[in-house]
């Protein structure tokens, strides 16, 4: 019998953050979350913003909460980032991926390159909400803080500086701005020229797995921890979810269900062909030389969207309740497209999903339960389209679907899932994110071999649920109901 080893994942989603402590033994893994706090945008006069002060205060009190820890690891939400002075200092709040000032910017980027241009240096799926776009607008606002940063940092670089010293640009999280050239394996030099950013912002990557540092001496003893070792794990958070697929080939199709749902393969050579970009899917980078070719799905994020207006209405309901009034609704009463911008923004999401029913001419969800029901059946009827299409890609069958991350909880959207792929779903663990975190952080500290130990520690450790497809013929009309709300 070996000693358990303490692991901490520092684990920060768009909606929630935790601290969570994941104890080693005989390649059985147990975990404790010792901190759980909330997220969320903060709107200020010029946008919406992150409150990285709030967050950074959170990390340090989950830290110290955490005993006999052997390694730190942390990862957040990709897209995201910060610019440091020369002092490395922060130099402004950074703005939240839905703030509307990058409305219009992928058409005013495709001004300045051919989209196809864009796509073959980044390799990347076109949305608003990417870090080129972010960046984009503030060099046409003429942002006077290009003038005086001296480096780009994504959000877990700016957390890893300040819990450690050093200063990194993990690569997982890198790839993921839109301004990184996947086969170069370096930043987009020529897109961002294009675009008019500050190419010299851009510092070398570091791969995930390496230790950077310890835990720097006055964080140290602020939380009694010691001078621990900084590992980074897949900083970005799909990127760790990923690891903890319990898979037992390679050959596997993966959905991290949350905020955001992402489909997608794990590949060792980017896809950049004229399919992938017809069909505005990422390319995205993994750990020991993988690839994450994948594509964003709306996810939960209506849902939870719908649920703030209704308590800003003074009804208060879980998510349980909601979903248990969906399963008791009508099935198919309408299809909407989760994807369409008018979804992206905070807002009256139940209000802006009544209208995309109403002007595409279909029957208008009224109750909580009908629109909550609309939403997973289209979220659902989505994953059938992205699944075929990444099929398509790689030339191979996915059976079963893995779903992982904290969506797994809702069942009926995993079943829903099932029954609108026509595939075995195999649903967990939930905290994939905070495992795959983990475990990158054992690797890194050379307690475990390889990813495929990772990934057997994770099937001896967690049980799954197993969900299986009963597809009816209304799901292949509702099927056809979305691709037509497409065009």
């Amino acid at each position: 019998m070996t000693q358990a080893r303490n692991y901490l994942a520092i684990d920060l989603g768009a909606e929630s953050g935790r601290t969570i402590v994941g104890s080693l033994d005989d390649k059985q893994l147990t975990l404790t979350e010792t901190h759980r706090f909330a997220n969320g945008p903060v709107r200020l006069n010029d946008g919406l913003h992150w409150d990285v002060l709030r967050l950074w205060s959170d990390i340090k009190e989950g830290i110290g909460r955490s005993k006999e820890i052997e390694s730190i690891g942390l990862d957040t939400w990709a897209i995201d980032f910060a610019l440091l002075d020369k002092n490395n200092s922060l130099l402004s709040n950074p703005f939240h991926y839905r703030d509307a000032r990058t409305d219009g910017m992928i058409d005013e980027a495709f001004k300045r390159l051919p989209r196809a241009e864009i796509f073959s240096n980044t390799g990347i799926q076109f949305m608003q909400i990417n870090t080129l776009y972010q960046l984009l607008a503030m060099s046409i606002q003429r942002s006077p803080l290009f003038d005086v940063a001296k480096t780009f940092v994504t959000i877990p670089d700016l957390f890893n500086y300040w819990l450690s010293g050093e200063l990194t640009n993990e690569f997982t999280n890198a790839t993921t701005t839109q301004c990184f050239d996947p086969r170069k394996r370096d930043w987009a030099t020529p897109v961002l020229d294009a675009m008019e950013i500050p190419a010299h912002l851009f510092k070398p990557v570091t791969d995930p797995g390496t230790r950077i540092g310890t835990l720097l001496p006055s964080l140290a003893e602020e939380t009694g921890a010691g001078a621990v070792p900084i590992i980074l794990p897949a900083c970005h958070d799909t990127g760790s979810a990923v690891v903890a697929v319990p898979a037992k080939n390679q050959d596997f199709a993966w959905l991290s269900s949350g905020t955001w749902s992402i489909m997608g393969a794990e590949v060792h050579e980017p896809s950049l062909s004229a399919k992938a970009l017809e069909y505005n899917f990422t390319n995205e980078g993994g750990v020991f030389g993988t690839w994450r070719l994948s594509k964003n799905i709306m996810g939960l994020w209506l849902v939870q969207e719908c649920r703030r207006e209704w308590m800003r209405q003074g009804e208060e309901m879980s998510f349980d309740a909601l979903t248990q009034l969906a399963a008791e609704s009508e099935a198919f009463m309408s299809v909407v497209d989760p994807d369409v911008g008018e979804f992206i923004h905070p807002g009256d999401m139940p209000y802006r999903i009544q209208k995309f029913c109403a002007d595409t001419n279909q029957r208008v969800p009224q109750t909580k339960g009908q629109i909550v029901r609309v939403v997973l059946e289209s979220i659902a009827l989505k994953y059938r389209l992205v699944l075929e299409r990444l099929e398509e890609l790689t030339g191979k069958r996915f059976d079963p679907l893995h779903i992982i991350g904290g969506g797994t909880k809702n069942k009926l959207l995993n079943q829903f899932a099932a029954d609108s792929t026509g595939r075995t779903v195999v649903a967990g663990p939930v905290e994939a994110t905070a495992i795959g975190n983990i475990l990158m952080q054992s690797i890194g500290m050379k307690h475990l071999g390889s990813l495929v130990d990772a990934r057997e520690v994770v099937r001896a450790s967690f049980e799954p649920e197993i969900y299986e497809p009963n597809r009816k013929a209304d799901w292949d009309e509702a099927y056809a109901r979305l691709q037509k709300v497409m065009k």
